[in-house]
């Protein structure tokens, strides 16, 4: 029980002695990480993006969802690319 009360007084000591660039920078680091998967259902355009950008609110408290909404993000369009070649495959061989 020391070692985690040394743990946060040493975290806390850390936080309080922080310049303010470096709040500023950690909070904009934080920021993009945390918003990944939305900034990249922007970037791939994809069609949920609206949906993966609400979803990612509450994300932030589970690294399964988080990453879950990074792979939606990614892969967004790989099923109807999948679909489409499916549909050209001949039927009989």
């Amino acid at each position: 029980m020391e070692t985690i009360q040394q743990f946060f007084t040493a975290i806390s000591t850390a936080w309080q002695q922080a310049d303010f660039a470096f709040l500023v920078l950690f909070t904009l680091f934080f920021l993009v990480v945390w918003f990944l998967p939305s900034l990249l259902a922007l970037a791939f355009n994809r069609q949920h993006a609206g949906k993966i950008a609400l979803l990612n609110i509450p994300a932030i408290f589970s690294w399964v969802a988080w990453v879950a909404l990074l792979v939606w993000a990614v892969t967004g369009k790989l099923s109807t690319k999948l679909a489409t070649k499916a549909k050209f495959k001949p039927q009989y061989e």
